[in-house]
C-alpha cells in the first residue's frame, strides 16, 4: 500500500467516490486515496436510500441552491452514465399529493420552485383530484403535482462503477480503514487508520457523511455546528402491489423545517415497491440496532447538550414529531396508515417484510435550527463537506465536479487540464452548466 498521497478523501459514499473520479481525471500525476471504514463503497447512506433520482421541485431555489442546481444537472448526468454502462435507470416519475385543500398551496409553491430550478411544462404539472385519476386510478387526493423528470436507480451499483473508473485513473481505495487520528505537521497531515497504520497527505477532503462533523471538529473546523442522526425505516410491499401505481407517490410534507418525512409509496428500479421512510432519532450514524444506540447514547447526548442542538431537542414541536416517528417505528399499522390516506387499497396485513434501514445526519447551527443546504468549510490543508443530504446522491456527479473545480481555482490542485475528458463529459462543460445557473 502506498503511504504518501497528494490528496486523501475520507468517505467512500457516492460523494467521496465521485470526487475521487473527477480529481483523478484532472490530475493524472497526483496520488489520490479514498479511505472507507466499510468493506465497499456506498455501504451506508448512499446504498441505503430509495434510489430516486430527484427532480428539484422540493428545494427552495434560494435556501437549497446547491442541492437544487446539482439535482437538476445530476439527473441528465446519471441518465447518460447509466445508459453508457448499462446500469439501472428507470424514468418512472413521482406524484406529490395533497389529501386536503390546505396542501394545495404547498403544491403550487413546489410547482413554482421546480420551474425556477429548471423544470419546464413537459417535466411538471399540477392536476386536480379528478385529473390524476385518469393517470393513477388508485390515488385518492384533492390535488397532485406530477413530476415526470424523476427516475429510479441503484446508487450502490452506480457508486461501484464510478469507483472502478476512478481506480482505472490510479486512485487507491483503502477499505476497512477507520480514521482514528489526524495530526497536522508543517507541510503534511498524518492520518492514522485503525489506531495503528499511518498514511501521509498534503491535503484532506472530508466527505465522511454521518461522521463529517466529528472529523471537522477534530481538525478545528465548524466547531459551532452540531449534528443529529435519523434512521429511516422501510416496509416491503408484496408483488401484488407492484403495479398499483406507475410512479412513486409522496405526500405534502407537513413540517418541512424539520427532517421528518411522511412515508412515501416508492417504486424501485427493479420494479418492487416499498413504504417509507420514517425518521427515528438515533445516537450514531451507524445506529441501525438498539445495542449500538445504547452504547452511543450518553456521549452523543453530552455532545448535543453542549451545542446548538440543545435548543432543537428541547423544542416542543421537535419532541412531538420525534415521538410520533418512534411510534411509527414500533407500529407497522401506524406507518402504513399514512400511505393509506392516498392509496386506500393498501392492506397492512399483507405487508410483512421490513426493508433496509438507512441513516441520515442533519446539521444544526448554534441557534438550534436545521441547516437547509450543504455547508462547505475550508480548513488548514483540508476541505470539509458537511450536511450533504437528499438529494445528495442525485446531484453527486455535478456537485463533485463543482468541488474539484473550486479546489483547483484556489490553487490547491492547480493543473492545465480543465478540458479533460471525464467519461462521457468534458469537465469544463459540466462546470459551465453549473455556473450558468448562478
Amino acid at each position: 500500500m502506498t503511504n504518501s498521497f497528494d490528496a486523501v478523501i475520507i468517505g467512500g459514499g457516492i460523494l467521496g467516490t465521485s470526487i475521487s473520479y473527477f480529481l483523478s481525471c484532472l490530475n493524472d500525476s497526483k496520488k489520490i486515496a479514498v479511505i472507507e471504514q466499510a468493506q465497499n463503497v456506498a455501504f451506508h447512506t448512499s446504498g441505503r436510500n430509495t434510489g430516486k433520482v430527484h427532480a428539484p421541485y422540493l428545494y427552495n431555489p434560494e435556501r437549497k441552491k446547491l442541492f437544487a442546481k446539482s439535482a437538476f444537472h445530476g439527473y441528465e448526468m446519471w441518465e447518460t452514465y447509466a445508459g453508457l454502462k448499462k446500469l439501472p435507470f428507470k424514468r418512472d416519475g413521482v406524484v406529490e399529493v395533497s389529501v386536503d385543500e390546505k396542501g394545495i398551496n404547498v403544491l403550487e409553491k413546489h410547482l413554482k420552485w421546480g420551474k425556477e430550478n429548471g423544470l419546464d411544462e413537459r417535466d411538471i404539472e399540477l392536476l386536480n383530484g379528478e385529473e390524476i385519476k385518469k393517470i393513477e386510478p388508485e390515488i385518492e387526493c384533492e390535488s397532485a403535482l406530477c413530476v415526470y423528470r424523476d427516475a429510479s436507480t441503484d446508487y450502490a451499483i452506480l457508486a461501484k462503477s464510478i469507483m472502478n473508473d476512478s481506480q482505472n485513473n490510479g486512485t487507491e481505495f483503502l477499505f476497512n480503514s477507520k480514521v482514528t487520528k489526524i495530526k497536522k505537521e508543517k507541510n503534511r497531515l498524518t492520518v492514522t487508520l485503525n489506531d495503528k497504520d499511518e498514511i501521509f497527505a498534503k491535503f484532506l477532503i472530508n466527505a465522511a457523511g454521518g461522521e463529517s462533523i466529528d472529523i471537522a471538529h477534530d481538525m478545528g473546523v465548524a466547531e459551532k455546528l452540531a449534528d443529529v442522526h435519523f434512521r429511516g425505516e422501510y416496509w416491503k410491499a408484496p408483488k401484488e402491489y407492484n403495479n398499483i401505481t406507475k410512479s412513486s407517490v409522496y405526500s405534502v410534507p407537513e413540517f418541512p423545517e424539520y427532517p421528518f418525512l411522511d412515508p412515501h409509496w416508492i417504486l424501485r428500479a427493479d420494479g418492487s415497491c416499498e413504504i417509507g421512510p420514517n425518521a427515528v432519532p438515533v445516537f450514531s450514524p451507524y445506529g441501525y440496532d438498539t445495542a449500538k444506540n445504547i452504547r452511543e447514547f450518553i456521549p452523543k447526548m453530552l455532545e448535543m447538550l453542549g451545542s446548538g442542538a440543545r435548543k432543537a431537542i428541547f423544542d416542543r414541536r421537535f419532541q412531538e414529531l420525534a415521538i410520533s416517528e418512534m411510534q411509527s417505528s414500533m407500529s407497522k399499522a401506524r406507518m402504513i396508515g399514512r400511505v393509506k390516506k392516498f392509496l386506500p387499497k393498501i392492506d397492512p396485513d399483507k405487508i410483512t417484510e421490513k426493508g433496509t434501514a438507512g441513516i441520515r445526519s442533519s446539521v444544526i447551527n448554534e441557534e438550534g435550527k436545521f441547516v437547509p443546504d450543504a455547508v462547505l468549510e475550508k480548513g488548514e490543508m483540508s476541505f470539509h463537506i458537511l450536511n450533504y443530504n437528499s438529494p445528495g446522491a442525485t446531484g453527486a456527479l455535478p456537485f463533485s465536479a463543482h468541488i474539484v473545480n473550486h479546489l483547483d481555482k484556489t490553487g490547491l490542485f492547480a493543473n492545465e487540464r480543465q478540458d479533460a475528458k471525464c467519461g462521457p463529459w468534458k469537465f469544463a462543460e459540466i462546470i459551465e452548466k453549473i455556473q450558468s445557473r448562478d
